[in-house]
């Protein structure tokens, strides 16, 4: 009871606290403006990044608290899916109950890594463009689902290689890929992803007086949270990881207490688990 207390408690924080305020920006960029400068769009394509990450593993965490009420064990769905290496280590890491879907009921029955390397990748590219179909029937879904599948071959042919590339730069192209290719998954139109993606690389539009202007208020704020959090996902143990040495003590009850509390005074505020739309 105190492990799922424990576990759930930060699931909640992780949804209603975090990934609730980062839904305010992510919309307002994607969907609201209708232009976005460098620093705009790029707090806007990480701001879902962020989103979607605490929004859906807050939701795992609160579903394993729960059960373990009951003392049932569910299967953990995210092991700290930001601090992958490679594509495939992120598909090891992320949403891992449907990336075992993925693999035992469309790969593997497919040919999965049998018939050679033709075949294979042939396989890997069905597999995510149908995973994009089934998150829904558009064409952001389906270019999200190639994106990753396309990744995924691309890494395949890199290791046939063997090549390899130094630890942080591995990390950062593997990070910037996801955070890329989420805009697509966000994207409501075709249009809305391409306003992101333009205001991404749009750096010659940028003067010292539009930085200035929008580092003032929610920007400027915005993006420490960001750094706050691209820090705490690298640094940080995942809940789940805490299972194993958890034990209850006096400390423990109060940061439970404090992440409850806390909690309880943002539910206030509207909030939407964005998972229910798939």
């Amino acid at each position: 009871i105190a492990l799922g207390l424990f576990i759930f408690s930060i699931g909640l924080f992780k949804k209603v606290v975090i990934a609730d305020t980062f839904a305010v920006w992510a919309t307002n960029g994607f969907d609201k403006a209708e232009t976005l400068n460098l620093i705009e769009a790029w707090a806007t394509s990480l701001s879902y990044t962020f989103q979607l990450y605490f929004d859906f593993s807050g939701y795992a965490d609160m579903a394993i608290g729960v059960a373990l009420l009951f003392n049932i064990k569910l299967p953990i769905n995210f092991n700290s899916p930001y601090k992958a290496l490679d594509i495939q280590d992120f598909w090891r890491r992320w949403h891992m109950t449907l990336s075992r879907f993925l693999r035992d009921y469309i790969y593997i029955p497919l040919g999965g890594n049998r018939y050679g390397s033709f075949r294979t990748y042939n396989n890997l590219m069905i597999t995510f463009i149908l995973g994009g179909i089934w998150h829904g029937a558009g064409w952001t879904f389906i270019f999200w689902g190639f994106l990753h599948g396309l990744a995924l071959v691309v890494h395949r042919l890199w290791k046939s290689f063997g090549m390899n590339m130094p630890r942080v730069l591995a990390w950062f192209i593997t990070f910037n890929f996801i955070n890329i290719a989420w805009v697509f998954f966000r994207a409501r139109e075709w249009e809305d992803a391409v306003k992101v993606l333009s205001g991404m690389v749009g750096w010659n539009k940028m003067t010292i007086h539009t930085i200035i202007y929008t580092l003032q208020g929610t920007a400027l704020f915005s993006i420490v949270t960001i750094l706050a959090s691209i820090f705490v996902v690298l640094k940080f143990q995942h809940t789940t990881e805490k299972l194993d040495s958890f034990k209850p003590s006096l400390l423990t009850s109060l940061y439970i207490s404090f992440l409850l509390t806390i909690s309880l005074f943002h539910l206030k505020r509207y909030s939407e688990f964005i998972y229910f739309n798939f």
